[in-house]
């Protein structure tokens, strides 16, 4: 598994909704802030 540590954050998954080619990934990372990040299916799938 490739896993970059720029790109890493701890939360909890709460929503994903895949498109044609990407997904929106929600992530509650505490404290009532979530983030949503746009990220690819391949990377979704893995």
């Amino acid at each position: 598994m490739k896993i970059s540590a720029r790109n890493t954050m701890k939360g909890k998954i709460v929503e994903v909704t895949k498109g044609a080619t990407t997904a929106h990934v929600r992530i509650d990372i505490g404290n009532g802030v979530v983030t949503t990040s746009s990220i690819t299916n391949v990377a979704v799938d893995e």
